[in-house]
Formats: structure tokens, sequence, C-alpha cells
């Protein structure tokens, strides 16, 4: 049984891709949910970009590519945006989602933040990299683990 079997049920995993699949119709930005026991490190953020690389999300050809990380066991948290995300919005663009989701965290809403956090960035994203006619899916909607 995997990390996301444990963490989520598989309606509420099915929730969360479908999520991402409907954050994703309106926007040229990929989005990814990533878990993993152990953060393996107590900085998420670079683990998150550790975990970022290795799933060839800074391989998007806009570089829009989002990633929501958590570590289960060491309750870390982080969300990162690739290079062509950092070049075209405002300095503080990721607070309010990071707001929201730990909002519901706090409350031990796993599901309900993470989904919350998707359309959020999926609405924000849609305003600098809207959808575009041959946009493809270049990532998968799928909750990966390590």
């Amino acid at each position: 049984m995997g990390i996301s079997e444990r963490f989520f049920d598989p309606d509420a995993e099915q929730r969360i891709v479908a999520a991402i699949a409907e954050a994703e119709r309106k926007t040229s930005g990929e989005i990814r949910v990533h878990l993993e026991r152990s953060g393996q490190s107590k900085d998420p953020l670079k683990r998150a970009w550790k975990v970022f690389q290795e799933l060839g999300m800074h391989k998007t050809a806009q570089r829009n590519g989002v990633l929501f990380y958590l570590a289960t066991e060491d309750h870390l948290f982080s969300i990162l945006g690739d290079e062509g995300i950092h070049q075209a919005v405002p300095e503080h663009f990721w607070e309010s989602v990071r707001d929201k989701v730990q909002q519901h965290f706090r409350e031990g809403h796993f599901e309900e933040g993470l989904i919350a956090g998707i359309q959020l960035a999926g609405k924000k994203l849609a305003e600098y990299f809207p959808i575009q006619a041959d946009d493809q899916n270049e990532l998968s909607n799928q909750i990966s683990e390590s």
C-alpha cells in the first residue's frame, strides 16, 4: 500500500486528481501533487525542488509547472512554481494559496486543503498562463509519491 492510499481513501485521491484536471482546463500551467512519508530534510522547499526536478516538472514548454509537496509524517508542506511563473507573477503570488491550504491542514482536512489550493492555483495561473488552443497535458495528473 502506497503513501497516498494510507493518507487518502481512493475516492479522495480521485477527487484531487479531478481537481487538477479541472484547474488545468483553464491554464497551460501544469499542477502536480507529491507525497512522501519523510521529507529527508527539515527544509520542505529544498526537498520540493529536488522532487520537482525528479518529476521532470522543469521541462514544461512554458516552465509553468506547480508542485504541491507534502511530507506526511514530518508535517511539512510546500508549493513550488517553476521559473516561468516567477518571471510573470507578483512577488507574493503563492501566499494566498499557501494560506488557504494551511487553513484546511490545521483542521486536519488534507483533501479539502489540497483541492482548495489546486483550485486557487489554477485560477491564478489562468490569469498569467491562459489555456492555449494547442495545449497538451505535459505532466501526469496522478498523485506521485516516493
